[in-house]
């Protein structure tokens, strides 16, 4: 029997705020352990927690980026439970009211949409630590750091719509985007601002109820999550084929050796014991201020990279790397409103490479060559005054040497010459020298051309037009036998 794997993710977002969800205490990533608390994010008696306007802001974006339906009316929740790093006992989070439901995110590699479930409001736990900070191991004893509490978060829940391991990483990845794209979220795993549960369940192919789903806990990858996933998927699979049941638990999932193992049963909505926080008052949106949140949302990467394809004629590819990043797409348009009519060179630098460059140094788009230099660049190849292996060497000079092109040319001797005479000289010595060559090409042996049109641009030392070349090589050559 062949199954077929069923697949949600519930995502877990630090909003970009600069307070914490209930209190005034900083939300930044870093501190010293302990520094970044209060009777609030602590839960101490008699304290009160108030709604960070910014947070509700930043959630609501998200959820109207992701078409969702936003409620104007939404409550908070006590999720009631009890673990070391959450001193309060319960966790803020919302529940059978939330923020925003419905609405989806279509995966980019694939022509596919993902349903989202829901998406809700919640504060963060602490975080407990099993070694000291520095890497001394701490034999039976945890340490917990509270500066994680009431941060901020945004919980989306995807419908059970993927079947891959492939899929799942394509949605995660893509839904990062949107956060860059948003501003709602700097969506960095490695710090905890995007973290990842996977629920996985196999089910024989055309069956439609679901099986029994495993929780795959706090995934801070793209890779790990795929990898998860599919190490879930053979494990059940081994289960079912063997004739026993999938127990339905919470599992994590050991990177280095790329397994999942079991950390307790799967826990039910009722073992929580919600009830609405009689502390904060049911949130209320106004339709004017979801309109003005409407009005604010950017272009996202879907409809950019749709544009970018119709209106300058970028392949797909092109237009998918050219719209990876909100900073990367401006970037672009500001050189192509620059140099009309040279979209597709100007794409071409930039993927190939100023990416190149960034990801050597390891540096932000903020810190590319200016997009004046880049042009300038791009426009004297354009306009065959440099060839495309010179513009490269004139590009990795003037990255850092604050240089305009035109200088760094002839600083490095690289302008191109165009003058036909001195082409034809070239020329000429180059069949001279390669006689044998030039009777193979006279016999019929056109490819034979590549080769001498490389001699000659070697003794032009890269600063003659190729084409230019060419042309001025079939001329001492003769024409081709008919």
């Amino acid at each position: 029997m062949s199954f077929e794997a069923v697949i949600g993710l519930e995502v877990h977002v630090q909003l970009l705020t600069a307070s914490k969800m209930f209190c005034r205490c900083p939300n930044v990533f870093g501190a010293e352990p302990n520094t970044l608390i209060c009777p609030v994010c602590l839960g101490y008696p008699g304290t009160l927690p108030v709604a960070n306007r910014q947070a509700v802001d930043l959630a609501t974006t998200l959820a109207l980026a992701l078409g969702c339906t936003v409620k104007e009316h939404s409550v908070f929740a006590r999720k009631n439970y009890f673990y070391p790093d959450l001193p309060k006992g319960y966790q803020i989070s919302q529940f059978d009211q939330p923020l925003a439901e419905g609405g989806s995110l279509a995966l980019t590699g694939e022509d596919a949409r993902i349903r989202i479930h829901r998406l809700h409001l919640e504060e963060d736990a602490g975080k407990l630590l099993h070694e000291v900070p520095g890497g001394r191991p701490l034999p039976g004893q945890s340490l917990v750091d509270f500066n994680r509490c009431g941060v901020p978060l945004v919980e989306i829940v995807s419908e059970p719509d993927l079947r891959s391991a492939e899929q799942a990483q394509d949605y995660l990845q893509t839904l990062h985007q949107v956060l860059l794209y948003t501003r709602t979220s700097d969506g960095n795993m490695e710090e905890g601002s995007l973290r990842c549960d996977a629920n996985v369940s196999l089910r024989p192919r055309g069956e439609q109820r679901l099986g029994t789903k495993a929780e795959v806990k706090n995934l801070n990858s793209f890779r790990n999550v795929a990898r998860a996933i599919q190490y879930e998927i053979q494990r059940q699979t081994r289960i079912l084929e063997a004739g026993q049941v999938v127990a339905p638990e919470t599992r994590s999932f050991e990177a280095g050796e790329g397994v999942t193992r079991t950390l307790r049963g799967k826990e039910e909505a009722h073992d929580y014991r919600y009830f609405p926080d009689p502390d904060l008052p049911p949130l209320q949106l106004t339709k004017e201020r979801l309109a003005t949140l409407v009005a604010q949302l950017p272009e996202l990467p879907w409809t950019r990279r749709r544009r970018f394809a119709e209106q300058y004629g970028l392949s797909a590819i092109d237009a998918r790397e050219l719209t990876s990043a909100r900073e990367l797409a401006e970037y672009f348009e500001s050189a192509v409103a620059l140099l009309p009519g040279a979209a597709k060179a100007v794409a071409n630098w930039i993927v190939n490479e100023v990416r190149r460059e960034l990801k050597e140094r390891r540096s932000e788009v903020r810190e590319a060559l200016p997009v004046e230099r880049l042009v300038a660049l791009v426009a004297m190849v354009e306009r065959g005054e440099l060839s495309s292996s010179a513009a490269k060497e004139v590009f990795t000079a003037i990255w850092t040497s604050g240089e305009n092109p035109q200088a760094a040319v002839d600083r490095l001797g690289l302008r191109q010459v165009s003058d036909e005479s001195q082409i034809q000289q070239w020329a000429d010595s180059t069949v001279a020298a390669f006689p044998a060559q030039a009777e193979q090409y006279r016999s019929g042996k056109a490819q034979v051309l590549g080769f001498l049109v490389g001699q000659a641009m070697k003794r032009s030392s890269g600063s003659a037009q190729p084409a230019a070349v060419q042309a001025a090589l079939q001329k001492s050559l003769g024409p081709l036998p008919s």
